[in-house]
Formats: structure tokens, sequence, C-alpha cells
């Protein structure tokens, strides 16, 4: 098999390098990779000098099923270099399944037109000057801007204003901060902001949820990517931005923005596999450490010490770090302090924070709203990973304590992540962890949690295997709870029939010897919702796993009266 997956955009560090370009991702089985691999180099070789593009080079990245072939090319031309790997490609398949060359000589002359209308030298004359000035220029399809924040201006990438015009020192950067991890990512920077605003500080965020300024919601969607980003950014109320980076963000397009003040990797653990040439988690891990990229000389990275991952890929980075752990004697840890480094960490059930030998004693855990009491191992992480952010980015203890006591396990604070309902004499927790890392972080957290017993519902998405399935079943079955639900989530089916997830989880909790009267399927969330709180007692708890229908999920349970 020679299969061409996907052709895009590079605009901003990513995986391969710091360049932007176009990335080509080919799927590959039953061939020789050494000779795709020179078949590859010769044409694209070939193509960037015979378009004149001598100067450009190309990189490349092996994996399992494959490669991912990037060239580097101007920012203002990356339409156009799409199209040109797109072709070097063609012509390599060609050759290598020894079929008719495409009329690759007919399509250089066809691209250089089209070069011709994507070229725009003013764009590329500010960004040189912008970087010699060190001012950040955020620039689209649409529009280039220069700062960020109060102190921006943007112009119409087709009316861009001379260089003479342009005032260099009126553009000022705001604090920016990048977050990502496997899990986590929402909460840290729901969180980091509620710490912000208690100093004062108007904080801007990015989520897979929705687009923040202060405590407007600019709008609702998925904006981890450099979309949201520039939004956020070009926003003149923001003056502090905690930036959501998620897999698929890094991945598809590369870094937001090239200079951050700090970021965070909560943890790494697997989760959508298979995807853009990343097949183990420790692929997965190396992608979460592009945010790295984005840091200079004194820039801070703050890491998870208890995740094995993390500390693996560390190993390969020469940044300034803080560490954060539950265990005060986590290794790396105590190699902080005594080396008079960063760290936070759990000691007595109190939050500390150790730099350059002084220990600041923060707060208490169970004072934490949102780890019930120490029960909700999975936040007092987050409190953790945060605190180390916050202290890179210079924001008082004072405000660090405020924003923690302040910031809660409800739907209003951090919908969809560990939200507590208290009905009808039942604990009822709603969350969207759907991998096995967070589900098995959610169920802890609700074993942790006094019952007489313990109803759960649940569902998964389509695009995993059967086996990824059977162990997303398994976090679920160590509740141990009388009731478990299976509910099919229609929005999320991704080329599965209707029902065809929830029986399979009921075949499979049948074969682990879960008694039929204990499983009952149900058509969605809320219906899988309104089934639960049928079947409980007061005194229960009843963990609800919401995918889909959040919203609806909410209201529904926020209009039960006792």
């Amino acid at each position: 098999m020679i299969e061409l997956d996907e052709v895009r955009r590079l605009t901003g560090p990513n995986l391969l390098w710091d360049r932007p370009g176009a990335i080509v991702d080919v799927l590959l089985s039953g061939v020789d990779k050494p000779t795709v691999l020179k078949h590859w180099q010769t044409w694209i070789e070939r193509l960037l000098v015979d378009f004149g593009w001598q100067n450009e080079t190309h990189i490349y990245r092996e994996h399992e099923y494959g490669f991912n072939f990037a060239i580097s090319a101007p920012v203002d031309a990356l339409y156009t270099a799409c199209e040109l790997a797109e072709l070097a490609w063609h012509c390599c398949a060609s050759e290598l399944q020894n079929i008719a060359l495409p009329a690759w000589r007919e399509r250089l002359k066809e691209l250089e037109v089209e070069l011709a209308e994507e070229i725009n030298p003013q764009l590329l004359s500010i960004l040189n000057a912008a970087e010699h000035h060190r001012v950040s220029c955020l620039f689209d399809d649409d529009e280039l801007s220069l700062g960020m924040g109060g102190n921006l201006d943007s112009w119409p990438v087709r009316a861009l204003p001379e260089l003479h015009q342009i005032d260099w020192s009126k553009y000022k950067d705001i604090p920016c901060a990048l977050i990502t991890g496997t899990n986590g990512k929402s909460t840290c920077v729901r969180l980091a902001s509620q710490i912000a605003k208690a100093q004062g500080i108007c904080a801007g965020v990015t989520s897979t949820d929705f687009i923040r300024v202060g405590d407007e919601i600019i709008d609702h969607g998925d904006y981890s990517g450099p979309g949201g980003a520039r939004m956020l950014l070009r926003d003149k109320r923001t003056e502090l931005a905690f930036l959501e980076v998620a897999r698929g963000g890094i991945l598809r397009r590369g870094l937001p923005v090239t200079r951050v003040d700090a970021a965070l990797i909560t943890n790494v653990a697997s989760d959508h596999l298979g995807q853009y040439g990343i097949n183990t988690v420790e692929e997965l891990a190396e992608a979460k450490f592009v945010v790295a990229k984005a840091l200079d000389e004194n820039g801070v990275l703050v890491l998870n010490a208890d995740n094995a991952l993390v500390i693996e890929q560390s190993k390969k980075l020469d940044k300034t770090l803080c560490w954060f752990s539950l265990d005060e004697f986590n290794p790396l840890v105590q190699q902080q302090i005594a080396e008079g480094g960063r760290a936070v960490f759990v000691r007595s059930n109190e939050l500390f924070y150790h730099h350059t030998g002084v220990f600041e004693a923060i707060c208490k855990v169970s004072d934490i709203p949102m780890t019930l009491q120490g029960a909700a191992e999975h936040n007092i992480q987050n409190a953790l990973g945060v605190v180390g952010l916050s202290k890179a980015l210079g924001l008082s203890n004072n405000a660090i304590v405020s924003g923690l006591m302040s910031f809660g396990s409800n739907a209003q604070d951090n919908p969809g992540r560990g939200n507590i309902y208290q009905l009808k004499g039942c604990q009822v927790i709603v969350d969207f962890a759907h991998n096995e890392h967070g589900m098995k972080a959610v169920v802890n957290m609700a074993r942790q949690m006094p019952a007489k017993k313990y109803i759960a519902m649940f569902g998964h998405a389509g695009d995993r295997s059967d086996q990824e399935l059977y162990a997303l079943t398994d976090a679920v079955l160590e509740l141990n709870a009388e009731l478990y639900i299976p509910v099919e989530v229609e929005k999320y089916l991704r080329g599965r029939e209707f029902n065809e997830i929830s029986t399979l989880v009921k075949q499979y909790m049948l074969h682990k010897n879960i008694p039929e009267k204990h499983i009952q399927l149900a058509g969605s969330a809320l219906e899988g919702t309104k089934l639960a709180l049928a079947h409980a007692s007061p005194g229960d708890v009843i963990l609800l796993f919401v995918l889909d229908e959040r919203e609806q999920v909410h209201k529904w349970l926020s209009n039960i009266t006792d």
C-alpha cells in the first residue's frame, strides 16, 4: 500500500522543526521504506530547484506506518508549498508503482502562476522587521497584527503599511503561557485565569471548550489551535494569556506563538494514537514537548515529576524546569531543592513551592475546593502545576491562594470536569474524561467518596479500536458499581452503527462476569442520566461520564428538586 493521507501547512514551530512549510503524511505497507525515502528525496530536490526554491530544504520523520515529509517555504507561499510537496509525492508514488508520471513540468508552470497570486512581499518585510524589533506579529489569510492585547494594531494582509509608517515602540507583548498534556489542560487554563483575576489581571483563555476574555466567553467551540490564540491575543482587553495547546493543533499547524514566558505539561498518557504519524505514547510525549520550543532563555517549563513519559522526554531538554509532584520526596523534586531550583509539592496535606532555598507554604490541599478534601488526586496535580506556572509568571502568593480557594468543582467554574451535584441525598459527579488515564483518575476520585452503592454511566467514541473500548470499560469497572449504564454517543459514532458500541461493551462486561441485571443500556447521555437517578437512593454516588449533551445534562440535573 502506498497512500497519501494528508497535505497541510505548517505555520509555527512543530514536531519536525521550527520552520514554516508544508507537510505530506503518507501511509505505507509492504513497501521498502528506504526505497520510498530515496525516491521522495530525489523528486523533492528536483522540483525545488526547477521551481526556483533551491534555497528551501526538506526533512522527514519515519514512523511505524509511513513517513511525514516536509519542505520549508516562505510563510506567504504555504498553499503553493502544499501543492509542490503533493506533486513531489505523486511523482514519487508513480515511480514506485511503475505507472506513468504526472505532467509535472506543466504543473510547475501552473504553480508559478498560483505563487504569483499568493506571495505578499510587504508581509515578509514586516515579519522580518518585527523579528528584528522583537515584536510579535500574528497573521492569517485575512489579517496581520503587531503587538498583543491593548498594545496592538492590525491591518488587512493586502493593505499593509510601509515600514517607515510603523512606530515599533508602541507595540508590546503581553505575558503568555502554553498549557498542554493528555488530561487536565482545560482545568489548568481555567484555574490559572482565576488566579490572574484574583491579582486584578484580565486574563484570556483558549481551550477545547471556548475562548474567554475575563468573564466573557467570546465563542464556544474548540479553540485550542492557532486561530483561537490569534483571536485572544488580538483582543485589546487581554492582559495575560493562557493558551491550551492540544495535540491536534501542534501536529496540524505547529505552535500558535513563537515566544512565551512559561509552559505547563500536565501529563502524557495514551490518547488519540494513530493520527498524524503518532502511534505510540512515546511519540505522543515528543509531540507534547514541542511547547518547549517557544520558551526563551528566561522561560520556565513546568513538568509533572510523577509521570514517567514526561520524565523521560525531559532528558532531551536544556530548559529552566519547575517539577511538581504529590510526593515531597520524589527524586526530581529533591534534586531541584538541592540545586536551588523550582519545585512544587505536597508536604503533610499542604502545597509548598521552593526556589533558591526558600520554601513557601501556599495552602492546605483540603482547603482547595476542586480537590474534594483530597479525594480528587488528579486535581491536586493540576493545582500543583498551576502553582508552578503562576510563580513562573510572577503572580503573587495571595492571588494564588485566592484563586485556588475560589475555583470550585461546579459547572460554572469548570464545566464538564468533576462537577458535583447534591441531589436527593446522592452525590452526582459529571465528567468529560474520555481516555483511560482520565477515566481512571475520576473513578479513583469517586471511590474515595463513601457510598451505599455506586452507579456509573459511560460511553465511548467510535473511532477507538475494540481493544481500546475494552480498556476504557475496564477503567470504569474499577468502580465496582451496582449498576452500569453504557450509553450510545451518536455524535461520535465515527463510522460505527448506532447501538454497536454499547452492545459491544455490554458483551464485554458479561464476559467479565458482570451480571446482566447490573447492566442497562441507554440511547443517549441524557437518557442514561435519567436512568441513573431513577435507580439511585440516598447515600449513593453516581458517576456520569458525559461526552455529549453536557449542557442538557447540566440543565436537567440543575432543575431537580429534593
